[in-house]
């Protein structure tokens, strides 16, 4: 048992190292391994098929409400990237060029692309002529590049992959409506499959995206209390549409611009799984967005009847559900330890013993509870455990949201709940970026969002005195 011991102990405590935890998580979990290029992860089968999880759901999701996906180039001329100013001057610091093809030097700088508004644009402004052409509802997903400094996995990559929603409309409303709906997509799908609950919100104008009118946010909390941003929505109006002259002829035969959006979801998700759901023993998987939701683990495998009776559980469960057979010749303890590893929500326990009383043993990896079950109601029991699971974990993170939500009705409190305590604090706000500026270099947090369910905390700003115009959430994030 020493080896089988061996596994979990190699996975820091939370409580004494968050940072060193997470690390440990990703890397025993055998989600990623990090690639020879230095900031860039390679996302290994386990975490590349939560990706794919995410992107199947997602991706219906969209298409229910008439996207459809296209797919642009990765290189972006440096001429294209700079027609809108406040756009090209956020991205400037992180861009990658290429300034070489081959042996010969280009003309033409290209940037791999950060984010391919530039790119939609020059192409809405070649198919769209007339009020015919509209709405576009496109979709891409890809990877995306942007030089960071300092990385780590999933949160902060200098590659990584998403999905970008870029739609031009006629109207500003219909743009608008387009904005908040997808947004409200995001904070569906993030409770519904991921059980993290979010607070949905606009971002300030600091913190808006380069170029947009209004950037929509879904903020949520980790574990440690640090918040992360885990999915934006951006009105654009029609400044891209000027910047890149793209016009459509309305029903009056009269010139107009086309009003846009924008919106994306990447692969930092797949990090806040592992930050409000994880243990110490490892990752802990939602069983909707779980590669494997249960993994069968023969007991005396090597007894007759024992494998043979393993293979037909599987055969009977996967016709609802993802499973796999562990027939390996490792222990059961290892067994047991390398499924809370990887998260995988429930394990089904069949031995000789079991089979003579016709049952199983089914257990969740959260609660580590176990259910003794008749292998003739294993299906209907197995729905129920993995329902239940994906209930009760929403229910702790949306327990653990609450009580690490503060309020701050001046400077003294502000400051003391952001010292000594952890999670988001609401606070009411003057409006002005020298303020808000102030307040992160002061304390080290920042605004996470406006929420869109506004509270009226008090009259003046926690910082300044003045007037106040917004109660905002704070945070220090990731």
């Amino acid at each position: 048992m020493a080896k089988e011991k061996k596994l979990v102990e190699a996975i820091t405590a939370m409580d004494e190292d968050f940072a060193q935890w997470y690390t440990d998580v990703v890397k025993k979990a055998e989600l990623i391994e990090y690639s020879s290029v230095k900031g860039c992860m390679i996302l290994r089968p386990n975490g590349y098929a939560i990706w794919e999880n995410i992107q199947k759901v997602m991706d219906a999701k969209f298409k229910e409400t008439g996207v459809e996906n296209v797919a642009m180039p990765m290189f972006i001329p440096e001429s294209l990237l700079e027609r809108e100013k406040d756009h090209v001057e956020g991205f400037a610091p992180e861009v990658a060029w290429v300034t070489h093809g081959g042996n010969k030097k280009l003309e033409e700088r290209l940037c791999v692309r950060p984010t391919s508004e530039t790119l939609f644009c020059d192409f809405y402004s070649n198919i769209i002529q007339s009020y015919r052409d509209l709405p576009k509802l496109y979709n891409q997903w890809v990877s995306v590049v942007r030089w960071e400094k300092s990385t780590r996995p999933f949160l902060r990559t200098s590659e990584f992959y998403w999905q970008e929603g870029h739609t031009a409309h006629a109207t500003a409303d219909e743009a608008e409506e387009r904005t908040v709906q997808m947004l409200n997509m995001y904070a569906d799908f993030c409770e519904k499959y991921l059980a993290i609950p979010v607070v949905k919100g606009q971002k300030t104008e600091k913190e808006k995206f380069a170029g947009a009118n209004a950037t929509y946010t879904i903020e949520a909390l980790m574990h440690d209390g640090k918040a992360l941003q885990s999915g934006t929505s951006h009105n654009f109006g029609d400044g891209f549409a000027k910047a890149f002259d793209i016009q459509y002829t309305d029903k009056n035969n009269k010139l107009q611009y086309v009003h846009q959006t924008s919106w994306g979801m990447s692969t930092r998700i797949i990090g806040a799984i592992i930050m409000v759901h994880g243990d110490d023993s490892g990752l802990v998987l939602p069983p909707k967005i779980a590669p494997v939701q249960t993994m069968i683990v023969p007991i005396m495998q090597k007894k007759e009847g024992v494998l043979e009776k393993a293979e037909e559980i599987r055969e009977r469960l996967s016709k609802n559900y993802k499973v796999k057979v562990d027939d390996s010749d490792k222990s059961p303890g290892w067994k047991f330890s390398e499924q809370e590893v990887q998260g995988i929500p429930t394990r089904i326990e069949i031995g000789p013993k079991d089979i003579e009383k016709n049952q199983a043993v089914i257990v969740r990896r959260d609660t580590r509870e176990k259910v003794f079950v008749s292998l003739d109601e294993i299906e209907t029991k197995l729905s129920e455990v993995l329902d239940q699971m994906q209930k009760d974990m929403l229910e702790r993170a949306k327990k653990h949201l609450e009580e690490n939500t503060h309020e701050a009705g001046n400077w003294n409190e502000f400051t003391e709940i952001i010292e000594k305590q952890q999670g988001f604090v609401k606070a009411m706000w003057c409006g002005e970026t020298e303020c808000e500026e102030a307040i992160k270099d002061e304390t080290g947090a920042t605004t996470r969002c406006m929420p869109f369910v506004q509270e009226h905390l008090g009259d003046v700003c926690v910082h300044c005195g003045k007037p106040a115009k917004k109660m905002v959430l704070f945070g220090k994030a990731y």
